[in-house]
């Protein structure tokens, strides 16, 4: 039996075809340092041997593993430091892992339920979904938890979303939320901020806000958010994949193209609420 022949050396294009890498990436290895440039032939061109070949398998497999070539050389170097390289890349794999985990929670969420809702934090969604199918949620209700999530993150969000519901089941409600949208979208910039009609709506505002508690107390809505914060506690982790920022941060950031007379009304319709809730009725708050 004749073996085929066997090159003593072998060109680039050889030794990157065999260690699964190429002449750019060799290349560049020789220029940092990590593989000593073998000597030109006659012919100007470099040829790798044995030890050549089996360094570049051992920084191929090094570098499918996630070493930076710069630790990679350091390995090779027998510096004592690579296992504090090593532990930092462990730790980094680690956070990967866990955020690949997170977008194969948020794809199997969006399947399940078919709609933007499933991209929500799963302490959102679990939420709704208990009481209503997704279809039952406009697309509006999902954009204002989308931007309560990114400000006062999976909790705050989780919060909020007992008025979608209550909206989802009470079409009465609906109907008035429906109307007041009407009415605040007519609140552009040929109304005065002074107009009567900005501190009637918002007593409409603050009266249909009322009912919506109501409604969420008589569902027994409220006993379910005391369940909550337990349970952010223990999916804090998991939920805060994203930076939140402050209340006053984001309004600095998030456009809402408000009117002057409509950016009064949210002042005087907040006014109105917070009176509401501590009981106050200062002579500014009457009627």
């Amino acid at each position: 039996m004749h073996l085929p022949a066997i090159p003593r050396r072998v060109k680039i294009g050889d030794a990157a075809a065999f260690t699964g890498t190429t002449p750019r990436a060799i290349r560049h290895y020789h220029a940092i340092g990590l593989l000593a440039e073998p000597q030109r032939g006659a012919d100007n061109r470099r040829r790798y041997g044995y030890d050549d070949m089996i360094r570049l398998l051992w920084i191929r497999k090094m570098a499918d593993a996630g070493i930076p070539l710069d630790d990679i050389r350091t390995t090779f170097a027998g510096a004592t430091d690579i296992e504090q390289s090593l532990a930092r890349l462990e730790e980094s794999l680690t956070a990967k892992a866990a955020a690949i985990e997170r977008q194969r929670s948020a794809v199997r969420h969006l399947r399940e339920s078919g709609s933007p809702l499933g991209l929500l934090s799963p302490l959102v969604t679990g939420r709704l979904l208990r009481h209503v199918p997704p279809e039952a949620l406009r697309p509006a209700d999902l954009d204002t938890l989308l931007v309560t999530e990114r400000i006062f993150g999976p909790l705050g969000a989780a919060v909020q979303a007992e008025r979608f519901i209550v909206l989802a089941i009470r079409p009465d409600l609906r109907a008035e939320d429906d109307r007041l949208a009407e009415a605040e979208a007519a609140l552009d910039d040929s109304v005065s901020p002074d107009d009567p009609r900005v501190d009637a709506l918002a007593r409409r505002r603050c009266a249909h806000e009322t009912a919506l508690l109501s409604a969420s107390e008589n569902a027994e809505l409220e006993e379910e958010r005391d369940d909550l914060f337990e349970q952010y506690d223990e999916t804090a982790d998991e939920d805060q994949s994203e930076t939140t920022m402050s209340a006053a941060k984001a309004v600095g950031k998030m456009p809402y193209d408000f009117s002057a007379a409509r950016i009064r009304y949210e002042e005087r319709a907040f006014e109105l609420l917070h009176a509401q809730q501590h009981g106050d009725t200062p002579h500014e708050l009457k009627a």
